[in-house]
């Protein structure tokens, strides 16, 4: 079988790609502006009058879910004078108003319009609450997450926003499964920086031991089996360094590779088999399914030079409810990967700008990496 590995030379992005803000604002306004961005898991905002605000690097999003339990989203942003409505990244409504903490402009949390003002005096001629609405964002659910658009009439195609498809979630029940723990952490370094490490695996044995002792055939610093010149069909009693899949004995992506007799009760066999699959949606999210839980990681840009990442930990009603079963037994092991990638992807950020430095090159292994900077050139309208 063929491998996917690069054949010819490929060089990488232009250094100040990752650290230039006047490129960042294009980027924010080419990419981040016109794409649909993850939120989180609609279990996070599951109660009536329950919100969520989601930073993108200056532009700050309220989505919340009405008094009737439909999900709304708004620019974070009061039509008095501009000030921020809800500083908080989560919290609950008191009321069906939502009030400026400013100058205390009431609005509706069912339909955003502007209900009351704080003025003790006469309205000015002219003035007409209509049209002092909340700023609505486009946002709409694929299986339970939630994603938005700046553009209120932006066109959903959810079959359209995955990069590397999310057929292998078919038997997770994603939708009725509930978040149990939330992870974030501010990274020193470009958002993209942290996607390329995330589509290669040439880091995996020096960065990455212990998910490297887990995941055997990261050892070979590939991210997919198949580019292996050794490749074996995957079985019960194949070798996982040349098959893929977790080591001997391993369940699920944990501390002790166990699954706590708490398995996704939907998932099959040959789910069980492949120990843990991947869907991608740039800029924002991916994915990562396993025996007992999903976990779902949030990028958004912070500046030129910072990203955060926010994980969510979904599992199945019964593994929340189960007292014998021990979260952070899986929670610790992603959070240590995590931190591993942005100690890497800190460390790359700060060789970036060296002064000879304009560009590197891809090695065979980073077919994804060159796929996403293609990707990339054209949302920026660059020559491939």
């Amino acid at each position: 079988m063929d491998s996917n590995h690069l054949t010819h030379l490929e060089e990488s992005l232009p250094s100040y790609w990752y650290y230039d803000e006047d490129f960042f604002r294009k980027e924010v306004a080419n990419i981040w502006g016109n794409h649909w961005i993850y939120v989180c898991h609609k279990s996070r905002i599951e109660k009536n009058r329950t919100f969520v605000t989601i930073k993108i690097a200056n532009q700050n999003i309220l989505v919340l879910r009405d008094s009737k339990g439909s999900i709304k989203a708004y620019f974070n942003t009061c039509r008095h004078r501009g000030s921020m409505l809800c500083d908080q990244e989560t919290g609950v409504f008191d009321s069906k108003l939502l009030r400026c903490p400013y100058h205390q402009w009431a609005y509706s949390v069912d339909t955003g319009e502007l209900i009351s003002v704080a003025s003790f005096s006469k309205n000015p001629e002219g003035f007409n609450k209509r049209k002092f609405s909340l700023f609505k964002v486009a946002v709409e659910e694929w299986r339970g997450f939630i994603f938005i658009n700046f553009d209120e009439n932006a066109v959903w195609t959810p079959n359209e926003i995955f990069q590397r498809p999310p057929y292998p979630f078919n038997n997770f029940p994603v939708e009725d499964m509930v978040c149990g723990h939330v992870w974030e952490k501010i990274i020193n370094s470009n958002w993209k920086s942290f996607w390329e490490n995330f589509n290669e695996c040439l880091h995996c044995p020096n960065i990455h031991p212990e998910l490297t002792d887990l995941v055997p055939m990261f050892s070979n610093r590939v991210i997919n089996p198949k580019d292996l010149p050794t490749w074996v069909e995957k079985t019960k009693d194949s070798d996982p360094k040349y098959s893929g899949g977790l080591r001997s004995g391993a369940e699920t992506w944990s501390n002790d590779g166990s699954a706590q007799d708490c398995q996704i009760s939907t998932l099959t066999e040959e789910d069980f088999l492949k120990g843990h699959v991947y869907a991608s949606s740039w800029p924002s999210m991916f994915l990562g399914g396993y025996a007992d839980h999903v976990r779902a990681v949030r990028v958004t840009p912070v500046s030129s030079e910072k990203v955060k990442i926010t994980a969510e930990w979904l599992f199945e009603k019964d593994t929340i409810n189960n007292k014998n079963y021990d979260i952070n037994n899986v929670v610790s092991f992603a959070c240590t990967v995590m931190e591993q990638d942005a100690y890497a992807c800190e460390l790359n950020q700060k060789g970036l700008h060296s002064i000879p430095y304009r560009n590197g090159v891809l090695m065979p292994e980073e077919y994804v990496i060159k796929s996403f900077h293609e990707w990339l050139k054209n949302e920026m309208g660059e020559k491939a």
